[in-house]
């Protein structure tokens, strides 16, 4: 059976100590990806509805601008 020196003890706590880290890093990580993925979802569908109304509203004014009477020309010679 092999006795590990102090150094070699200590070397493996601090690596360890680093794979803890990097584990929580890696959930803190996926937690804010998550969180990001919603957020994204969420602007697209805010961004889909006011494409939507955008274009909704490009329509009605197209409908009044055709509804407006051409202005008349008038002669002004004969004025």
């Amino acid at each position: 059976m092999r006795h590990y020196s102090g150094g070699m003890n200590s070397e493996f706590h601090i690596l360890s100590e680093k794979i803890d880290k990097l584990a929580e890093l890696t959930q803190f990580l996926r937690r804010e990806n998550a969180e990001l993925r919603l957020k994204i979802a969420a602007m697209s569908s805010e961004n889909a509805t006011l494409t939507e109304k955008m274009q909704q509203a490009h329509r009605r004014l197209a409908t009044l601008l055709e509804q407006i009477p051409e202005p008349q020309q008038q002669d002004e010679e004969s004025a």
